[in-house]
Protein backbone atom coordinates (compact mmCIF):
# COMPACT_ATOMS: atom_id res chain seq x y z
CA UNK A 1 0.00 0.00 0.00
CA UNK A 2 1.65 3.26 -0.97
CA UNK A 3 0.88 5.84 0.88
CA UNK A 4 0.08 9.34 -1.09
CA UNK A 5 0.85 12.65 -0.12
CA UNK A 6 -1.77 15.41 -0.71
CA UNK A 7 -1.55 17.67 -3.67
CA UNK A 8 0.29 20.84 -3.09
CA UNK A 9 -0.10 21.93 -6.94
CA UNK A 10 -2.54 25.00 -6.04
CA UNK A 11 -0.06 26.90 -4.15
CA UNK A 12 2.32 28.83 -5.45
CA UNK A 13 6.12 29.45 -4.13
CA UNK A 14 6.62 32.83 -2.09
CA UNK A 15 9.22 33.81 -4.00
CA UNK A 16 11.77 32.25 -7.32
CA UNK A 17 14.72 32.60 -5.46
CA UNK A 18 12.47 30.26 -2.35
CA UNK A 19 11.42 27.74 -4.93
CA UNK A 20 15.17 27.37 -6.62
CA UNK A 21 17.30 27.11 -3.66
CA UNK A 22 14.13 23.99 -1.84
CA UNK A 23 14.47 22.43 -5.60
CA UNK A 24 18.48 21.98 -4.88
CA UNK A 25 17.59 19.83 -1.45
CA UNK A 26 18.63 16.61 -2.17
CA UNK A 27 16.84 13.33 -1.23
CA UNK A 28 19.53 11.14 -0.95
CA UNK A 29 23.38 10.99 -0.87
CA UNK A 30 23.05 14.35 1.59
CA UNK A 31 26.50 15.33 3.25
CA UNK A 32 24.86 13.87 6.58
CA UNK A 33 24.19 10.28 4.64
CA UNK A 34 27.46 10.19 2.93
CA UNK A 35 29.58 11.45 6.43
CA UNK A 36 27.33 8.27 8.24
CA UNK A 37 28.01 5.50 5.25
CA UNK A 38 31.78 7.16 5.46
CA UNK A 39 31.65 5.93 9.40
CA UNK A 40 30.13 2.97 9.11
CA UNK A 41 32.49 1.93 6.26
CA UNK A 42 35.31 2.34 8.46
CA UNK A 43 33.95 0.20 10.70
CA UNK A 44 33.66 -2.76 8.06
CA UNK A 45 29.76 -2.30 7.92
CA UNK A 46 28.68 -3.43 4.71
CA UNK A 47 25.30 -2.23 3.18
CA UNK A 48 22.36 -1.19 0.80
CA UNK A 49 21.72 2.05 -0.59
CA UNK A 50 17.95 3.04 -1.22
CA UNK A 51 16.80 -0.06 -1.77
CA UNK A 52 13.34 0.03 -3.73
CA UNK A 53 12.03 -2.98 -2.59
CA UNK A 54 11.59 -1.21 1.06
CA UNK A 55 9.23 0.87 2.27
CA UNK A 56 10.11 4.32 2.47
CA UNK A 57 13.83 3.41 0.77
CA UNK A 58 16.23 3.40 3.04
CA UNK A 59 19.35 5.68 2.87
CA UNK A 60 21.30 2.76 4.02
CA UNK A 61 20.05 -1.33 4.70
CA UNK A 62 21.45 -4.33 6.88
CA UNK A 63 19.78 -6.42 4.69
CA UNK A 64 21.46 -9.98 6.74
CA UNK A 65 20.47 -8.04 10.41
CA UNK A 66 17.09 -6.60 8.77
CA UNK A 67 18.13 -3.12 10.15
CA UNK A 68 17.14 0.10 8.04
CA UNK A 69 18.39 3.85 8.73
CA UNK A 70 17.28 7.08 7.71
CA UNK A 71 19.12 10.18 7.68
CA UNK A 72 16.25 12.74 8.56
CA UNK A 73 16.46 16.86 7.56
CA UNK A 74 15.31 18.38 10.18
CA UNK A 75 12.91 20.69 8.04
CA UNK A 76 11.77 18.32 6.22
CA UNK A 77 10.68 15.65 8.84
CA UNK A 78 9.67 17.93 11.03
CA UNK A 79 12.24 17.83 14.31
CA UNK A 80 10.89 19.96 17.16
CA UNK A 81 8.21 19.96 15.30
CA UNK A 82 6.04 22.07 17.65
CA UNK A 83 8.42 25.32 17.54
CA UNK A 84 8.85 24.56 14.19
CA UNK A 85 5.40 24.30 13.36
CA UNK A 86 4.44 27.95 15.25
CA UNK A 87 7.53 29.40 13.31
CA UNK A 88 6.28 28.31 9.89
CA UNK A 89 2.53 29.95 10.62
CA UNK A 90 4.73 33.81 10.53
CA UNK A 91 6.43 33.35 7.56
CA UNK A 92 5.19 32.82 3.85
CA UNK A 93 2.79 29.91 2.35
CA UNK A 94 2.33 28.89 5.91
CA UNK A 95 -0.64 26.48 4.78
CA UNK A 96 1.76 24.75 2.45
CA UNK A 97 4.64 24.17 4.71
CA UNK A 98 2.70 23.12 7.70
CA UNK A 99 0.22 21.07 5.63
CA UNK A 100 4.09 19.72 3.26
CA UNK A 101 5.98 18.89 6.83
CA UNK A 102 2.81 17.63 8.46
CA UNK A 103 2.37 15.14 5.47
CA UNK A 104 5.70 14.23 5.81
CA UNK A 105 6.07 12.59 9.48
CA UNK A 106 2.89 10.92 9.02
CA UNK A 107 4.55 9.23 5.55
CA UNK A 108 7.72 8.76 7.99
CA UNK A 109 5.80 6.86 10.57
CA UNK A 110 3.73 4.51 8.04
CA UNK A 111 6.62 3.48 6.59
CA UNK A 112 8.44 2.71 9.83
CA UNK A 113 5.71 0.87 11.36
CA UNK A 114 5.09 -1.01 7.72
CA UNK A 115 9.31 -2.33 7.94
CA UNK A 116 8.56 -3.21 11.59
CA UNK A 117 5.66 -5.36 10.17
CA UNK A 118 8.03 -6.91 8.03
CA UNK A 119 10.37 -7.75 10.93
CA UNK A 120 12.73 -4.49 10.32
CA UNK A 121 14.38 -2.58 13.09
CA UNK A 122 14.00 1.16 11.99
CA UNK A 123 16.83 3.64 12.81
CA UNK A 124 15.69 6.92 12.30
CA UNK A 125 18.49 9.96 12.92
CA UNK A 126 18.40 13.48 12.28
CA UNK A 127 20.50 14.99 9.95
CA UNK A 128 22.31 18.24 12.70
CA UNK A 129 22.76 14.65 14.73
CA UNK A 130 25.03 12.97 12.11
CA UNK A 131 26.56 16.44 11.08
CA UNK A 132 27.59 17.46 15.06
CA UNK A 133 29.10 13.73 15.35
CA UNK A 134 29.09 11.24 12.97
CA UNK A 135 31.01 8.08 14.41
CA UNK A 136 28.81 8.93 17.52
CA UNK A 137 25.95 7.64 15.21
CA UNK A 138 27.92 5.13 13.43
CA UNK A 139 28.52 3.23 17.01
CA UNK A 140 24.86 3.45 17.81
CA UNK A 141 24.14 1.77 14.42
CA UNK A 142 26.79 -0.69 15.28
CA UNK A 143 25.63 -1.50 18.53
CA UNK A 144 22.24 -1.92 17.02
CA UNK A 145 23.61 -4.43 14.72
CA UNK A 146 25.48 -6.34 17.39
CA UNK A 147 22.16 -6.76 19.69
CA UNK A 148 20.06 -7.64 16.66
CA UNK A 149 22.76 -10.56 15.45
CA UNK A 150 22.42 -11.73 19.08
CA UNK A 151 18.82 -11.67 19.43
CA UNK A 152 18.20 -13.30 16.01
Amino acid sequence: MKIRSPSFASFKPSSESSSYTMSRNRSKNTRAELLLRKHLWKMGLRYRLHVKELPGKPDIAFSKGKIAVFSDGDFWHGRDWDHRRKKLRQGANSEYWVNKIQANIKRDSAQTKRLQEMGWRVLRVWETDILRDPALIARKVHRTIREKQCVG
